[in-house]
């Protein structure tokens, strides 16, 4: 019975919407205006301890859109999970952190993305898939260039 309670795990507890936030500041006159939206996508994550083998990890992309330097919508959408992760090595949480975690959480946010702002009556956007593995190597390789420890 100890070999199995020592032994790795990982599950998901939650997947869950945190946060989200639409913003048409401009409306109704932007929609009248002619032109290519501008797309600008930012991605952050975030991760951070619960309890004891119990994480919260979220993602937050900020959607802006402009025409002609003007604002024509602002989504900000914080999808998050929680997850529980027992028994593993130290050199083996950042990456599970990092880069497992996000994996899964992220297509529940491009879903939010692109359902709220097919409701407001604008085409989707589609965020492109991203991969976590190369945003955390990228990291640890920014970090060592830099002389720092790198934080989940």
């Amino acid at each position: 019975m100890t070999d199995q309670a020592a032994q790795p795990s990982f599950s998901i507890q939650r997947i869950y919407l945190k946060d989200l936030s639409l913003e048409l500041p401009n409306a109704p006159a932007i929609l009248l205006e002619q032109g290519q939206p501008q797309v600008d996508v930012q991605l952050n994550l975030h991760a951070e301890p619960v309890t004891d083998g119990l994480y919260e990890v979220a993602v937050t992309a900020t959607v802006t859109a402009k025409v002609n330097d003007k604002v024509l919508f602002l989504v900000e959408a914080k999808q998050a999970g929680l997850f529980e992760i027992k028994n593993v090595p130290q050199e083996q949480m950042q990456p599970i952190i990092a880069i497992a975690c996000p994996q899964i959480v992220y297509p529940y946010l491009r879903a939010t993305v692109a359902d709220v702002l097919n409701r407001t009556g604008f085409p989707p956007v589609h965020l492109t898939e991203v991969n976590f593995q190369a945003m955390y190597e990228s990291q640890l390789q920014q970090a060592a260039a830099a002389g720092q420890v790198p934080q989940a």
